[in-house]
C-alpha cells in the first residue's frame, strides 16, 4: 500500500513537471504568435519574418542549449506550397499582398515541443478559406481524446472541411482536405513520434492513449487535395533511430558533434 501510494506520488510529480513544461512552451508560443501577427506585412522578406519570429522565441524561452528554445525551423510556406518551406541563405522571396502564407513554428521546454501554425492573408477573399480550415481544426480537437481512433478524428476533420465552398477570383471551389498530409504524435525531442492523425476518413484504426501529445494539423486546399515533394530542402534532423553513426571523416565527425551539441534530435 505504501509502495503504491509512493508510485502514485512519483507519477503525479512527473505529470506536474511534464504539463508545467508544456504549458510554459504553449504560453511562449502564444506570445510569439501574437507578436508575429502584429508585424507581418506585405513587402517583407520571408527570411526576415522567420528570423524575427525565432529571435522572439529564443528571448521568451530564455534559450539555453537543449533545455529550451526553438522546436523546429520556422515555416512560411506560400500559396500552393503547403508546408516545410523555410528560406535558405540567399533566398530573397518577398511577401506579396495576394499571398496565402502559412506560419508554422515551434517552441520547446526540456524537449516538450509545442507545434502550432496559423495562416496570414491580406486579401479578404481568402477569409472564408481560413474559416473552413479553422472550423475543421476545431472539429479535430473536439474529436480527439483517450481511446479515440485516429481514423475517427480524420473523418470529423474531412466532414467539416469539405462542407465549405469558397469563391476566389470569381470562381467557386469546394475546400478539400489534403489527403497525404496529417497531424502527428510528439515525444520529447521527437517532433514526429510515430502516430499520424489523418485529415481524411478511412485511415489508421490505432487509438490515442493517455499521456500522449498530438499536433492536430489540417490543410484545406482549393486544388486537388494532394501534395508532391518539391523545391530545395531546408529542414534537417538527426535520426533518433540511429544512436551511433560510424563516421570516419574528421570533418563529418565534427559536423555530427556540432549537431548533437546544438540540436540533439530536434529539427534545424
Amino acid at each position: 500500500s505504501a509502495r503504491v501510494s509512493e508510485k502514485r506520488a512519483e507519477e503525479r510529480l512527473h505529470h506536474e513537471h511534464v504539463y508545467g513544461d508544456a504549458r510554459l512552451g504553449a504560453e511562449i508560443h502564444r506570445q510569439v504568435r501574437k507578436y508575429a501577427q502584429s508585424f507581418i506585412r506585405p513587402g517583407m522578406k520571408m527570411i526576415d519574418i522567420c528570423e524575427k519570429i525565432e529571435e522572439c522565441s529564443r528571448a521568451l524561452s530564455a534559450a539555453h542549449g537543449l533545455e529550451s528554445g526553438i522546436g523546429f525551423p520556422t515555416g512560411c510556406s506560400l500559396n500552393n506550397v503547403a508546408a516545410h518551406y523555410t528560406p535558405n541563405a540567399g533566398d530573397d522571396t518577398v511577401l506579396q499582398r495576394g499571398d496565402v502564407c502559412k506560419i508554422d513554428f515551434g517552441t520547446h521546454i526540456n524537449g516538450y515541443i509545442m507545434d502550432s501554425a496559423f495562416t496570414v492573408t491580406f486579401d479578404p477573399q481568402f477569409d472564408p478559406l481560413k474559416e473552413a480550415v479553422r472550423a475543421a481544426t476545431n472539429a479535430g480537437l473536439k474529436a480527439a481524446g483517450i481511446d479515440v481512433r485516429l481514423c475517427d478524428v480524420g473523418a470529423e476533420i474531412q466532414e467539416v472541411m469539405e462542407s465549405h465552398e469558397v469563391e476566389i477570383n470569381k470562381k467557386v471551389y469546394q475546400v478539400k482536405s489534403v489527403r497525404n498530409l496529417s497531424g502527428h504524435s510528439i515525444l520529447p525531442y521527437r517532433i514526429h513520434a510515430g502516430k499520424s492523425v489523418p485529415i481524411v476518413k478511412g485511415g489508421d484504426q490505432t487509438k490515442m492513449e493517455e499521456g500522449e501529445f498530438f499536433a492536430i494539423e489540417t490543410f484545406g486546399s482549393t486544388g486537388r487535395g494532394y501534395v508532391n515533394e518539391d523545391m530545395e530542402c531546408s529542414h534537417y534532423m538527426r535520426s533518433w533511430e540511429v544512436p551511433h553513426a560510424n563516421i570516419r571523416l574528421p570533418r563529418a565527425r565534427q559536423l555530427l558533434s556540432s549537431i548533437e551539441r546544438n540540436f540533439g534530435t530536434l529539427p534545424f
